[in-house]
């Protein structure tokens, strides 16, 4: 009975080992065998997916950039006006269309009681003309590249009103001082035709224009 036990013991030693052996031998045949790694590493590289660009995010940043507003500023220039004072109202509405309404609780640029007068309607982008006592205001929708058709179609004529008015109100200097609106200029406390200009600017879709009406004229400040 030992003696079979003992046999029973060595053939179970002898099976043991030839297994390990058996496994040491596959992993040297792997480890000598550098064309069947390289194989293998060549099939996982190949298999891999393509790095391919997508335009899509490309695309939609130009969209989102848009196409700039451009302004016919020569050919605006080209029109001949009558001259009017800062204190003909009336001649001065009649430069920026029919008044669609009427705010007289409104405030001016030094948040004085002033008189709003709008000239589209209230969902449109906006042209207005602000009146106080010392000061004449002009505003507009200031379109920006992303916009749409329509509204920097809108955008560019109250530009041109704007435009017109000022050359009528100050020469081809005010017509000047607008183009410079438009093309991101800043203008503060200037003479500009005889009139004082506090400021003109066009940025954040809005162009606003303010003359100083209790300036003296021949205030070069």
């Amino acid at each position: 009975m030992w003696n079979h036990n003992l046999q029973t013991l060595l053939v179970g030693t002898i099976m043991a080992v030839s297994v390990s052996l058996s496994g040491c031998d596959s992993t040297k045949d792997d480890t000598q065998n550098p064309e069947a790694n390289a194989e293998s590493s060549e099939q996982t590289v190949t298999d891999a997916p393509a790095n391919t660009t997508d335009n899509s995010d490309t695309d939609t940043a130009a969209a989102q950039q848009g196409t700039p507003v451009k302004y016919d500023i020569s050919a605006w220039g080209a029109d001949t006006v009558e001259p009017i004072s800062v204190n003909e109202l009336n001649g001065i509405q009649s430069a920026f269309g029919e008044v669609m309404s009427t705010d007289e609780n409104s405030l001016d640029y030094a948040s004085n009681p002033a008189t709003k007068y709008r000239f589209m309607k209230t969902d449109a982008p906006y042209l207005d003309i602000i009146d106080s006592e010392k000061y004449l205001e002009l505003g507009w929708y200031y379109a920006n590249p992303t916009d749409t058709d329509k509204e920097k179609e809108l955008s560019q004529n109250h530009a041109k009103k704007a435009y017109q008015l000022s050359r009528q109100l100050m020469g081809d200097d005010g017509g000047k001082m607008v183009a410079d609106m438009l093309n991101s200029q800043i203008i503060k406390n200037r003479i500009v035709g005889g009139q004082k200009i506090e400021l003109a600017k066009c940025e954040f879709y809005s162009c606003m224009l303010v003359i100083n009406k209790a300036a003296a004229q021949t205030d070069n400040s």
